[in-house]
């Protein structure tokens, strides 16, 4: 019994970690070993989706739009993470695009500085989320609800295990940082995914999961001939072209 409550109390430790690392929100829990615990972070994509749906809905119960409401989710998205994988989706696209060697691309992604690159790759991202999510929020909030915590969970289920396909392009930065990921603990972050994206139904799980499967392999072999491995910031293009790609196979499916 004691083994059982030690074992739950550590799922629990693991997944607070996840959510105060990937969110500003008010969580915290301290773990033996932060890569050991990133089978959660499609947990925190929950709770992210969960935080923006509330926000889409209250807008909707108050008559707004479901363009305006989706506008407001993506925001509420974005002040709930700190726009952490909104800034290493435009550092990767500076870097890759203005960047002429290895060297020069890791220097760009370090600026804290966003490019002509950065800003209009941003600008497609946020239209293409908003415009999937204001056509499914014109079904109905819980819809909409269900739409965005699948997509913030499976897009961020991508995460543990590219990190164990692809070595560090730095010795230093957050994602070397992070430590080796194990082979089980990329196993559960894609299963607990999976299960997020069956939520919305069989045929919808497997095209998105089909999208995601694609983006991750182009993007694994873009970082490795880009910059020889991934960052952090390589991580927030993971999740960000994988938000949208759910997003968007929703609003051609569940609409």
């Amino acid at each position: 019994m004691n083994g059982e409550a030690t074992y739950a109390r550590r799922l629990v430790a693991d997944a607070m970690a996840c959510i105060s690392f990937y969110t500003r929100l008010p969580f915290s829990a301290a773990v033996d070993s932060f890569a050991a615990a990133q089978w959660a972070a499609p947990v925190a994509g929950a709770v992210v989706g969960l935080v923006s749906g509330a926000v889409l809905w209250a807008v909707l119960l108050a008559g707004v739009p479901a363009t305006i409401a989706a506008a407001a989710a993506v925001g509420a998205g974005m002040l709930a993470t700190g726009a952490l994988h909104e800034d290493g989706l435009a550092d990767v696209a500076d870097g890759f695009g203005g960047g002429k060697t290895r060297d020069e691309k890791l220097t760009i992604m370090r600026d804290s500085r966003v490019g002509s690159y950065g800003v209009l790759v941003l600008i497609v991202s946020v239209l293409a989320r908003w415009a999937a999510l204001a056509a499914i929020a014109g079904m109905g909030g819980a819809v909409a609800v269900l739409a965005l915590v699948v997509a913030h969970a499976a897009s961020r289920a991508l995460m543990p295990l590219f990190m164990m396909r692809v070595p560090p392009a730095r010795t230093d930065g957050l994602s070397a940082g992070i430590g080796r990921i194990e082979r089980p603990v990329a196993f559960a972050a894609l299963a607990i995914g999976g299960f997020f994206l069956f939520l919305a139904g069989p045929f919808f799980a497997l095209l998105s999961a089909a999208l995601l499967a694609v983006w991750f392999r182009v993007l694994e072999r873009l970082c490795r001939r880009q910059i020889g491995g991934q960052t952090g910031d390589v991580l927030g293009a993971l999740q960000q072209g994988g938000e949208a790609a759910v997003l968007i196979t929703a609003s051609a499916i569940l609409v």
